[in-house]
């Protein structure tokens, strides 16, 4: 049987949907986010002891890895795939998570990691990265420019001027002793957020992992 009839009608601007296809589109919509939440479901189950998680390679160093190897720790059986790229598609990538430098969760679920903010290391010169590219204004000298905020912490530590950085990373190098010293914090719109789409932040396993990270 021809539907075509059924679902569009012929206009003098070309085709359109018809009263009847109009009405049957969310049901539809619906019906294929369904679908795909339970494929998600059923990828989750095969591998439920990997995570595979896009961070950005400073935030990794500093803050995540050391948590990751506790909750392995915890979680023998478990096993990590990082990728570098913080904005990986999750689909492409087939993300389980995600740490993203942003001012929000945007249109997936997500939840901050400590409080939003930067705080000024080092003296001298500013240095300039993609988060804070220019720090001392617009018209400002920014001698040096790097590539993310890791590479400001260490050329800041290296006595080659001072960044803002975000405090999570910061505060991280301090307890280190890879820097002397830490500004006063001040709030910014940007922070580090634990992003996934809602599939994946319903898995049982992302919540295991989000509530370790977060201290849920």
């Amino acid at each position: 049987m021809c539907w075509a009839w059924f679902l569009f009608r012929r206009t003098p601007k070309g085709l359109e949907l018809t009263d009847e296809a109009t009405a049957g589109l969310e049901p539809l919509r619906s019906g294929f986010l369904q679908f795909e939440g339970a494929v998600q479901a059923m990828q989750a189950g095969q591998s439920s002891h990997v995570y595979t998680i896009a961070a950005p390679r400073e935030f990794f160093a500093a803050w995540l890895a050391p948590r990751l190897a506790a909750f392995r720790m915890a979680n023998p059986e478990v096993r990590f795939s990082l990728v570098s790229d913080e904005d990986a598609d999750f689909t492409e990538a087939n993300l389980d998570l995600a740490v993203r430098w942003a001012e929000g969760p945007g249109e997936l679920e997500g939840l901050a990691l400590g409080e939003p903010g930067r705080v000024e290391v080092g003296a001298g010169a500013w240095i300039g990265w993609p988060g804070d590219p220019a720090p001392g204004g617009e018209d400002g000298d920014t001698p040096l420019n790097v590539g993310d905020a890791g590479q400001a912490l260490a050329a800041a530590a290296s006595g080659m001027g001072k960044a803002r950085v975000p405090v999570l990373l910061a505060e991280s190098w301090h307890a280190n002793g890879r820097i002397a010293a830490l500004g006063e914090p001040v709030s910014c719109r940007q922070g580090y957020w634990l992003v996934a789409p809602l599939p994946q932040w319903r898995q049982k396993k992302v919540k295991a992992l989000v509530a370790f990270l977060t201290g849920g």
